[in-house]
């Protein structure tokens, strides 16, 4: 089973292999492949504010993100303390993900193909959330659209933010490169 993991590769890798590389170099007239803009990973993030009183939370959420992506989180600690929301430095507050190679590739394609058209009355992402440098960042109310979590097991609904990083130079290249991956923007 494992000899034929390691010779499939994904949908989504091919297609940009195959479809998006020549599209992009005809569109912004580069001569060099390896030139052509680029997912280079992908970082889900669950912030619990919560957790400082409840670190049951946490657990639950990390749990949810694993079965969601397909790897074990990181808790993601206070930077500072904030005495206005009870927090303290080094308190866990999250967790996170970051997503390379194959999985980064076979995650992007259940969020594009699975994951969003289950979103309710879902019409597209806005183009304009992009950073400056070709970066988008996308946010999720809840986490029951993803086919991985069972219904019944779940306690209280989530959000999180899922942010797509590129070798891109500015927007215009990264959401060319991602419309030709497949993410739904607006019209």
């Amino acid at each position: 089973m494992e000899k034929e993991n390691e010779n499939m590769i994904s949908r989504l890798r091919e297609r940009y292999r195959n479809e998006v590389i020549p599209a992009l170099m005809k569109r912004f007239g580069l001569k060099n492949p390896m030139a052509v803009p680029k997912l280079s990973k992908v970082v889900v993030n669950i912030g619990l504010g919560e957790a400082s009183q409840n670190i049951k939370l946490l657990d639950v959420a990390a749990v949810e993100l694993a079965q969601i992506t397909g790897q074990k989180p990181i808790i993601t600690r206070a930077k500072k303390s904030i005495a206005n929301f009870k927090i303290r430095k080094g308190m866990p507050i999250g967790c996170c993900v970051t997503l390379r190679g194959d999985r980064m590739y076979e995650f992007m394609d259940r969020l594009c193909n699975v994951v969003l058209p289950r979103v309710r009355d879902f019409k597209g992402l806005p183009p304009n959330a992009f950073d400056g440098r070709g970066n988008y960042t996308l946010g999720l109310r809840d986490q029951l659209v993803f086919p991985e979590i069972d219904y019944t097991r779940v306690d209280k609904i989530r959000g999180m933010n899922i942010t797509l990083t590129t070798t891109a130079r500015n927007d215009e290249e990264g959401r060319e490169l991602l419309k030709l991956l497949g993410v739904p923007f607006r019209a």
